[in-house]
């Protein structure tokens, strides 16, 4: 019945052989293991797509933590007879795979232009192949059960035909249309970028007054900014019209210093009272904001930046000088004129994009929008419906004033490596996120009706980080109703970030990164979950500890002790899983009843998505209320009744410690115990 165990447990000598057996058994497929596929009572389906990690990517803690998430919902599912399905992919990154291929490129001073498009692509195509996969064999590391048959990736042809039809939907429907407008643009990267791809550093700068003269008056008005350079591209001054201060001023005009340009003054809600002087400047063509105002009020745009971030003709004697050098000069001419009234410092939030860190310059350009209007009303409607579910459910306001607070999507990038815009004569890309948020259904094969889309969509689950809440999640959730009339998923689980232990973001060039694959070379891929899980308690952010590695590897080996000891203490007696139903002592009655309570704490904990409180109840009934009581407690018994309640309860305690910890557990129950039939696919305990 059993085989004595080694006496210390070591990962390195089990977690590969047990991976291997799992994964060429087929038992990660829900259609390709006998077992799986043929069981009657598999009639329910649960699916969950793996947010896909950029090919650029290596696995991160919060890649670690939101796997382990998942892994533990699938095989929870699995082993309580659905039929699971768990999708694994990649993305491609257009920005930030193009950067790390041209980095690569410029080390053996060769640049993308030299190239041309074509070859450029053949080389990140090389790239891809030879680095895109290492995140997604990373993942096995931590044991995670995903059917690699359905690997995806965001430009594999099936993948490629969805976005044209997506993109041809829209279009046709008229959701889609190209248009000038002022939108965020990196110099560096030669892109557009939508505000969700923007990230913002405080940045101590200054507020300059500058001084404005009233046409056919000796009179000025001052207005504040905290760029100077922008003035020369100004079409118009605004106010609030329910400032009392200027509302006298409202349709006159100004004389645009250094420009000798009149422009008028007009009224606009959007202007904050409170800021500078109450008085804005207004240059549409540089900023989001502006360009609204000047739409509302017919202002004329004057783009003053160019893409190259250099000052263009319309800045006149400015012209071709880099931004910094015409803030210094503007500052210079305007004090030489006695136009400045006063400096100010200022601390202020700074766009910066988000691949190459580079402050971004709002620049008048044509790109490809779609209309937000429609789309973001019924992603809202859903959740406001209930129909799809925030953990924990304050991100519901993150989602939701996103959604009402929305813009149009411009969705054309100026790059190489992508999804070409399916207009005839077009040579942009679409935006990363555009082929992202058709990823629940199109990784089940739509448009076409597979029996993947028909079995497993809509899937049940989506678990992801909070800074993609709109990057990601909310477009996913319009997509899917406006492509397949169904919501993509039920429940959206925002699991916790992963800090430094000192509470700062993790960052490898500040140094405060840890790579999780040297914590699973260290610890095993058991304990490294369990220390990630041990410490996601209720939402909150996570300052990582190490410590509790350490203690996920003293639970994986106080569970092969306890083990070895209820092997050891049947010997090669045929004793049977079962609760005995005589005989039974008070200590017998109490651990039953502390099983019986563990499994609905844990079924309930696991369904409301409580991972963390989970794993601490499981641990507390597994290391005191059995080892510490029961099973030391056992050591002066040698009855039958005692082994049969020994080994029923250790078969509970690994059925429910195998979505946490699964190696151990599987080594264990098949190795040791030498089941008939693998804990993977074991039944849950009720």
């Amino acid at each position: 019945m059993s085989k004595p165990p080694a006496d210390q447990y070591s990962p390195k000598n089990v977690e590969e052989k047990i991976y291997r057996l799992w994964e060429e058994s087929g038992y990660f497929a829900p259609d390709k293991h006998k077992a799986i596929a043929d069981n009657p009572n598999s009639k329910k389906t649960f699916c969950i797509t793996i947010p896909p990690p950029n090919v650029t990517g290596n696995l991160h803690m919060g890649h670690a933590l939101n796997c382990t998430i998942q892994d533990i919902l699938i095989r929870q599912k699995r082993m309580q007879g659905y039929k699971t399905l768990w999708i694994p992919g990649t993305d491609h990154a257009g920005i930030a795979t193009q950067n790390v291929v041209e980095k690569d490129l410029k080390k053996q001073n060769i640049s993308r232009h030299d190239l041309g498009r074509e070859k450029f692509l053949d080389k990140v195509w090389e790239w891809k192949k030879k680095y895109g996969d290492i995140i997604l064999n990373q993942y096995k590391q931590l044991g995670a059960s995903l059917d690699w048959s359905r690997t995806r990736f965001t430009m594999d042809n099936d993948y490629a035909k969805a976005v044209e039809t997506a993109f041809l939907h829209y279009h046709k429907k008229g959701l889609i249309y190209q248009g000038e407008r002022t939108i965020n643009w990196c110099v560096r990267c030669a892109t557009s970028l939508s505000d969700l791809e923007l990230e913002y550093e405080e940045e101590t700068g200054n507020l300059w007054f500058i001084k404005y003269p009233l046409k056919d008056s000796k009179e000025f008005i001052t207005v504040a900014t905290t760029r100077p350079e922008t003035m020369l591209g100004d079409s118009g001054i605004a106010v609030n019209p329910k400032d009392t201060r200027y509302k006298d001023l409202i349709d006159k005009f100004v004389v645009l210093p250094l420009v000798n340009r009149d422009i008028p003054i007009v009224a606009d809600r959007m202007i904050e009272m409170e800021f500078g002087t109450g008085l804005v400047k207004v240059t549409p063509a540089h900023d989001l904001t502006d360009f609204e105002i000047g739409q509302r009020n017919n202002l004329a745009n004057y783009m003053v930046i160019g893409a190259n971030g250099r000052m263009t003709e319309l800045a006149g004697k400015y012209k071709d000088m880099k931004v910094q050098e015409a803030r210094n000069a503007v500052v210079k001419d305007l004090t030489e004129l006695g136009l400045i009234e006063k400096i100010e410092p200022n601390a202020h939030r700074v766009a910066k994009c988000y691949r190459c860190a580079r402050t971004i310059e709002p620049i008048l350009s044509k790109q490809w929008f779609v209309k937000m209007n429609k789309l973001a009303k019924i992603a809202a409607n859903e959740v406001k419906k209930g129909n799809i579910k925030f953990h924990p459910r304050r991100f519901e306001k993150t989602y939701l004033s996103w959604l009402e607070n929305i813009k149009d999507w411009c969705i054309s990038r100026q790059i190489w490596w992508g999804h070409k815009i399916p207009i005839e004569g077009e040579n942009d890309v679409l935006d990363t996120w555009f082929s992202a948020a058709l990823w629940p259904f199109a990784t089940l094969g739509w448009p076409e009706k597979t029996n993947d889309l028909k079995n497993y969509y809509p899937t049940q689950v989506l678990s992801t980080a909070r800074d993609i809440i709109n990057l990601w999640v909310s477009r996913m959730i319009f997509s899917g109703l406006e492509f397949t009339k169904q919501k993509p998923f039920s429940d959206v689980i925002i699991h916790a970030t992963i800090l430094a232990k000192d509470g700062r973001r993790m960052s490898k060039s500040l140094g405060t990164g840890v790579d999780p694959i040297i914590l699973i070379n260290k610890y095993g891929g058991d304990a490294t979950r369990f220390g990630l899980i041990w410490q996601a308690m209720g939402g909150q952010d996570i300052k990582f500890d190490e410590n509790a590695m350490m203690a996920g590897k003293k639970f994986c080996n106080k569970l092969w002790n306890a083990g070895k000891f209820v092997m050891i203490k049947i010997g090669d007696e045929n004793i049977s899983a079962e609760i005995p139903q005589d005989n039974l002592t008070e200590a017998d009655k109490i651990i039953i009843e502390k099983t019986e309570n563990i499994v609905s704490e844990l079924n309930k904990q696991i369904a409301d998505y409580n991972f963390g409180q989970a794993l601490h109840s499981l641990y507390d009934f597994f290391w005191h209320d059995f080892c510490d009581v029961y099973l030391e407690a056992s050591k002066k018994q040698e009855s039958a009744e005692t082994k049969q309640i020994l080994l029923y309860i250790l078969k509970i305690v690994l059925k429910l410690a195998h979505p946490f910890t699964p190696f151990i557990t599987e080594e264990i129950y098949s190795n040791q115990l030498l089941e008939t039939e693998p804990l993977i696919i074991a039944k849950w305990p009720k």
